[in-house]
């Protein structure tokens, strides 16, 4: 694709070169062939050129005419002045149906994003869809590019893909185009102001989001900050307790004359006597059962 892409600039580079020195009928030629050529889909830099822009006043105003209507219009919109524009070679009808699915892909995106009084009679979900697919119905493929059969449709999209004009993929069970990326065509002059107006939108967007982001990150630091003091209290007062566990500890040794340590272990562990004397109750109390019992057998 990058070793089609250089000829295709070579290419519109050799033509803009003869467009230079070309006037009048050589200049109508060259403008057809240049619509015909493949790889080309950008126009503008022909159309700003002084002796194209004098076709338009001379006798052939139809051919600068199809010219804009490559540069910016749609298949469709030839088709609504082709009784007075010159008629189209199948490879001319392909590349201008080419352009034709980037400026419909173009459109829908732009209709459900900030026109919904336009797209209100689309279900929620058909309308999510097209916002992050761009989707385009087959339907509205074929009424737009006047094609035949769905066989014809899926063809020339496949032709558009190779030629690099969009990228996308063909959904035959939803009988629908899902375009993931297209080429950028010729823009109007009228047009730059909406298109800045669109960027001023989308930065103070961004601005806002930007905003929301750093409070966000600010409420964090906070939060962070107070647990931070929070933990750094709970040390504090873990350090006080043992130190006053130490100095009471350190206070009845002293009162007692014992190290502070022994007087700890011997608050935790029982005294040595203890379990001696337990063991003693124990071995008399079982020596007096069985004394007892034998008194009882003499007796008898």
């Amino acid at each position: 694709m990058a070793a089609e892409g250089k000829v295709t600039g070579q290419s519109q580079e050799q033509f803009l070169l003869l467009a230079k020195a070309a006037r009048g009928a050589a200049l109508a030629s060259l403008i057809h062939q240049v619509l015909e050529a493949p790889g080309i889909y950008v126009f503008g830099e022909l159309l700003d050129m002084p002796a194209v822009r004098e076709l338009a006043d001379s006798e052939f105003s139809p051919v600068f005419r199809l010219l804009t209507i490559f540069a910016y219009g749609t298949y469709a919109d030839y088709l609504a002045e082709a009784a007075n524009l010159p008629p189209l070679t199948e490879a001319q009808k392909n590349k201008l149906r080419h352009l034709s699915v980037v400026t419909l892909a173009a459109k829908i995106k732009v209709v459900a994003l900030f026109f919904p009084e336009f797209s209100s009679h689309w279900d929620y979900l058909t309308l999510v869809t097209i916002i992050f697919l761009q989707c385009i119905p087959y339907s509205v493929l074929l009424e737009q590019l006047q094609l035949k059969n769905v066989r014809q449709l899926e063809d020339l999209v496949i032709e558009a893909v190779y030629a690099d004009v969009l990228r996308g993929s063909l959904d035959q069970r939803n009988q629908r185009l899902e375009v993931d990326y297209s080429i950028g065509r010729d823009i109007r002059r009228e047009e730059l102001s909406t298109i800045t107006r669109t960027l001023q939108e989308w930065c103070q967007g961004c601005e806002v989001v930007l905003s929301g982001i750093e409070e966000q990150v600010s409420r964090a630091n906070q939060h962070k900050e107070q647990q931070l003091a929070m933990k750094q209290q709970i040390e504090s007062e873990v350090a006080n307790l043992k130190k006053t566990i130490k100095v009471t500890t350190a206070a009845a040794a002293a009162a007692t004359s014992q190290d502070p340590e022994q007087h700890l272990t011997e608050l935790r562990e029982p005294a040595p006597g203890t379990n001696q004397r337990q063991a003693s109750k124990k071995t008399s109390k079982a020596k007096g059962l069985r004394g007892s019992a034998k008194i009882w057998s003499k007796s008898n």
